[in-house]
């Protein structure tokens, strides 16, 4: 996308909602800019209010979550933030479908199924779509409602295929959204998002918006505590005070959202080789580490030739207190890994750069070790990083999301490869 001056030229409104507008932008084919409103509505507007500030609040919101999900290796509609107010975003058109995805029993859905309580927990999250038509009153659809309709947006028809992209999209985008809010002792209770189709790249991507008005937030997971649009909801009367205290808990997610995008862990790997001629393998794993957004230092030593020198170098690491994962990188008789799973309570894996000739036989001084020992072996570069990242996961949202990401999209990529290799042989 070419650089965007900080004036945009405005084409005709696309299209206009309760709280935004779409306009086209004709220097930039194939993207439009998102702009919010002041305007708060609940009940598919049967109560509507101006807001001052909302719309800024707002498009705060949803580009940092935005952010945070493309940057995880979501595919999302949005581009970049424009303004206070508005966003820049890929054209799609739109699927009619609001995908909600629970945790906690909440809201209209105790209404729908009697008997549950609220506060009932959905393992795995509970997903659920609705028709976008406001004269129904957003009926709850079926996948084979969804199916049946032959809906065809930008050339793309919905089919099996993609309603269940959409689904497993909604699930993974809701647990990263889920664990990044966690760190601010926030309960993600539940949630609702749209897709749409890239006019361009023909590909289902999440789009529209997701602020305030998309979930539900419990901060310490105590409903009274609330700081979602279910606060305005729930007025009696709409006073100007009781509006102020709504834009308080909007104002209140708009300042923690940004710390989404932020991680109090600091992650490391040190890759130890026992020689430079090991350094093709090793940049393989310092760049597999880079995509999960993990630093990685590259070290040279041999546990057989300078005992010293490893302990020195991991004594070194340990020291800073930085949590680290050890790779030991070690061909033929591999004693780094093993030297160093013995002298520290850092995790440590061998990825040993086997060869044609004896590789058969090396590999067996990664796997068999003396007891006492927790060092797993990996052989490819890829699969090390990977190893480290899942570990950094337990703490670091970022990386985890990452790592959710690319379950997803290897998911839909062999779902995709599916559809062809059918319609091929069709």
């Amino acid at each position: 996308m070419a650089p965007v001056a900080t004036e945009l030229k405005l084409g005709k409104k696309i299209n206009e909602g309760k709280t935004k507008e779409v306009y086209e932008l004709p220097d930039l084919p194939g993207y439009v800019l998102m702009q919010s409103k002041d305007q708060i509505t609940a009940g598919n507007a049967a109560r509507k209010d101006h807001m001052e500030g909302k719309a800024a609040i707002s498009n705060t919101t949803t580009s940092c979550v935005f952010q945070l999900l493309h940057e995880a290796g979501i595919k999302t509609a949005f581009v970049r933030k424009h303004s206070d107010t508005a966003f820049i975003a890929a054209q799609c058109e739109m699927i009619p479908i609001e995908w909600v995805c629970r945790r906690i029993a909440t809201g209209s859905f105790l209404k729908r199924n009697p008997g549950v309580k609220e506060g009932y927990k959905f393992y795995p999250p509970k997903i659920e779509m609705f028709y976008k038509d406001d004269a129904a009153n957003d009926p709850q659809w079926s996948e084979e409602q969804l199916i049946e309709a032959k809906f065809c947006f930008a050339g793309l028809t919905i089919g099996q295929t993609e309603v269940d992209i959409m689904a497993h999209s909604t699930q993974a985008i809701f647990e990263i959204l889920e664990k990044s809010w966690l760190p601010q002792n926030c309960t993600l209770v539940d949630m609702k998002i749209e897709f749409g189709v890239n006019i361009t790249t023909k590909e289902i991507v999440l789009a529209d918006v997701i602020d305030n008005d998309s979930w539900r937030l419990w901060p310490s997971g105590d409903r009274s505590q609330q700081k979602d649009k279910q606060s305005y909801r729930d007025l009696k009367e709409v006073t100007p005070e009781a509006l102020q205290m709504v834009k308080r808990n909007f104002e209140w997610v708009a300042e923690r959202v940004e710390l989404l995008l932020k991680t109090k862990s600091q992650d490391r790997v040190v890759v130890l080789m026992g020689s430079s001629s090991d350094l093709g393998h090793c940049e393989k794993i310092k760049k597999a580490c880079a995509n999960f957004g993990i630093p990685c230092e590259l070290r040279v030593t041999s546990a057989h030739k300078g005992p010293d020198e490893t302990l020195r170098i991991k004594a070194e690491y340990e020291g800073d207190g930085i949590p680290t994962v050890f790779v030991a990188v070690a061909g033929r008789s591999n004693g780094l890994g093993p030297v160093l799973s013995g002298n520290t309570a850092y995790p440590v894996v061998n990825c040993p750069p086997l060869s044609a000739d004896w590789g058969a036989q090396d590999v067996w001084s990664s796997l068999r070790l003396p007891s006492g020992l927790g060092c797993p072996t990996i052989l490819s570069p890829e699969g090390a990083a990977q190893f480290a990242a899942q570990i950094f996961g337990l703490s670091n949202h970022l990386v985890w999301a990452k790592l959710r990401s690319s379950i997803l999209n290897t998911w839909i990529s062999l779902k995709q490869a599916d559809k062809k290799l059918r319609e091929c042989t069709l």
